[in-house]
């Protein structure tokens, strides 16, 4: 087996490695205790990847020597919520769980965000180990130590700042994901593309990413988005400047997401969001000519869809409780051209205007 890919990433708070390669699952117990001597690790999966990965990775803790506790949460965003947060709380004190203790979060997003802020409160924060299984969670919720549950009224409402100590990412997994799921993280790679990454974009048009691609070039993908997301969280740990565009395609994809009653994955509404922020940016002159086209076919391209049947009024509603509004104004990061993009700062009436402007496709003008 080929050495993973190593970066490091950089903060405030805790430096860590996140490793990223094929077949890494089973050596999850040897990297681990390489870092972290816990008296219990503590793995929290799902329905869905419990029965597929949670006995391979307590069996390669347990050969590392650890003590192996875990507990099986339901999937999807809809369980997202206080009443799953509490459930897992109760089973680490079950579980005897100790501040020597640690979390594994064996998962996608979801199972990351909530096993993520159930370390961070137990006990008033226990490390965490994030082994994201879903290529959404492998390039952008693993990784930069946000955490986080939904309320009713809106999504990752209550949370908290957790750095991981440690990030492993075994490619392999994400040969047994529904295709839907797959593609669903393909939101996220080509936000981080438009966001910072021209080269990246232009691989993407010319050799779009599919589930049977090689292992190399799945890891590569992979490593290439954490390294994105690993300089802007470097610079911003707490969301407070740079950090803040990488909700590119978020403000506008959030109220899809919620307005759908999370029907939609995350990641296809983030394509929406972006391709409906560019489509506006450049019909306000924000953008250069022929962005937002070239955004929308290089979505496409990734399976992902590039416009939804939710009208603005659902849309402006939903932003409404979006955790980047201040008062009357709210936060938007605009694209500008491939690589680069801009913060703005506009009321909620210039914020219509802009989910009015980015409804239709470009390429119903072509």
């Amino acid at each position: 087996m080929s050495e993973p890919v190593r970066i490091c990433v950089t903060t405030t708070s805790r430096t860590y490695d996140v490793l990223v390669g094929a077949g890494l699952l089973d050596e999850l117990g040897r990297h681990l205790a390489a870092v972290l001597c816990p008296d219990v690790a503590f793995v929290v999966t799902d329905t869905n990847v419990g029965p597929l990965y949670l006995e391979r990775a307590c069996t390669s803790l347990r050969e590392a020597g650890l003590k192996v506790a875990s507990v099986t949460i339901p999937a999807g965003e809809s369980h997202k919520n206080l009443s799953t947060y509490g459930s897992i709380l109760s089973a680490m004190a079950e579980a005897h769980l100790t501040r020597s203790s640690l979390v594994v979060a064996l998962g996608g997003g979801v199972v990351g965000d909530m096993a993520g802020f159930a370390a961070a409160t137990y006990m008033r924060g226990i490390p965490v180990v994030q082994v994201p299984t879903t290529l959404l969670s492998m390039v952008d919720s693993s990784v930069g130590g946000k955490t986080a549950i939904d309320l009713s009224v809106g999504k990752n409402l209550v949370g908290a700042f957790l750095q991981p100590s440690l990030v492993v990412a075994d490619v392999q997994t994400l040969s047994t994901l529904d295709p839907y799921v797959f593609a669903d993280g393909m939101g996220e790679v080509v936000k981080h593309a438009v966001l910072a990454d021209p080269t990246l974009f232009t691989s993407l048009e010319e050799r779009p990413v599919t589930q049977d691609a090689d292992e190399a070039y799945l890891c590569e993908v992979v490593a290439t988005n954490v390294a994105i997301k690993r300089d802007v969280v470097a610079t911003d740990e707490q969301e407070r400047g740079l950090r803040q565009t990488l909700n590119l395609g978020h403000t506008i994809g959030h109220a899809i997401e919620a307005a759908g009653s999370y029907r939609e994955g995350h990641g296809h509404c983030v394509a929406m969001g972006l391709c409906h922020i560019a489509r506006a940016a450049e019909r306000k002159g924000w953008a250069e000519p022929g962005l937002a086209q070239r955004v929308e076919r290089c979505v496409a391209l990734q399976e992902l869809p590039i416009a939804t049947d939710i009208t603005p009024a659902e849309i402006l509603g939903q932003a409404a409780h979006d955790k980047k509004r201040h008062g009357e104004t709210i936060n938007v990061v605009v694209p500008t051209r491939i690589g680069a993009v801009e913060m703005r700062t506009i009321d909620f009436e210039q914020f219509g205007e802009l989910v009015e402007l980015g409804c239709r496709p470009m390429q119903s003008e072509a």
